[in-house]
């Protein structure tokens, strides 16, 4: 029965795929990532210098409204990921049905996904790390408030994701679904909320949750996947990768965490106000 659930869902990733998407050949990609590596240090030392001076040189200016063309921009992203999410996470529970879940974060892309529609959407992930940089230009512009989490975020996702397809890392499909399934929503939710569309009863912690639950599953591949690699079990992963990816999980789980405190649970100072009131 599990097996033919899993052809199900593998069938499922390529419900309407275009001639393009069952052609593609994930090499050349590959191998420019690896051989480019000037194009994310560039990417991210322009956007952090321009997070720094372009909110020194708004200080005394007013700030751009931009509130249409920044929910066209969510509205795009949310589209892109949920694309992303039907391609990749019917294909990664397929996955989970029809090997052990060593398998599943240690066989080689290359012979499990690396071409055809799901081939492709992982790509497209790790390339649109460069233009989803383009998050924090709206912050910056509109003056809203650009937290550490924000950017620093945007900065290591990209160097850690552009690492781990030049070396074709085997647990990357897990970081691929879980990254589209959340994005399809949280940006689908910060265009209605550009377009002032949000219900007033919409619980917006959810989209935090799910982050929060993003990061501790991503927290316990990495480690599980080092577990693996560090017990000489053949696992396609890079070491380096892997101790990256379990530092840059964790400390986002961390912040994540922190974030949800301070905007979801009330403190005493607030509650000591609220009473005064």
């Amino acid at each position: 029965m599990s097996a033919q659930v899993a052809n199900f869902l593998f069938s499922t990733s390529n419900f309407l795929a275009t001639p393009y998407e069952r052609k593609f050949e994930y090499k050349n990609i590959q191998t420019w990532v690896s051989n480019h590596w000037e194009v994310p240090i560039i990417a991210v030392t322009s956007y952090l210098l321009f997070c720094y001076y372009g909110q020194k040189y708004l200080q005394d200016k007013k700030p751009f409204d931009l509130r249409l063309l920044l929910a066209a921009w969510n509205a795009s992203l949310s589209l892109f990921s949920f694309i992303g999410m039907f391609r990749t996470v019917p294909f990664l529970l397929g996955q989970l049905l029809s090997m052990t879940y060593e398998k599943t974060v240690c066989s080689d892309p290359d012979v499990t996904y690396g071409n055809g529609p799901v081939g492709l959407w992982v790509a497209l992930f790790i390339l649109s790390k460069l233009p989803e940089l383009i998050d924090s230009v709206f912050i910056v512009l509109r003056k809203r408030d650009l937290i550490f989490l924000h950017w620093y975020h945007h900065v290591t996702v990209l160097l850690y994701c552009w690492h781990a397809y030049s070396t074709r890392a085997g647990s990357g499909l897990y970081f691929v679904a879980m990254n589209y399934s959340v994005h399809a929503l949280m940006y689908g939710y910060f265009c209605l909320q550009a377009l002032k569309m949000v219900p007033k009863n919409f619980p917006a912690y959810l989209i935090t949750f799910a982050q929060i639950t993003q990061m501790i599953v991503g927290t316990s591949v990495c480690v599980s996947t080092w577990y693996f690699h560090v017990s000489e079990k053949q696992c396609h992963n890079d070491f380096y990768n892997l101790i990256a990816g379990g530092l840059m999980y964790g400390s986002y789980l961390y912040l994540f965490v922190e974030f949800a405190f301070k905007r979801f649970v009330p403190s005493n100072d607030k509650k000591s106000s609220k009473k005064l009131e």
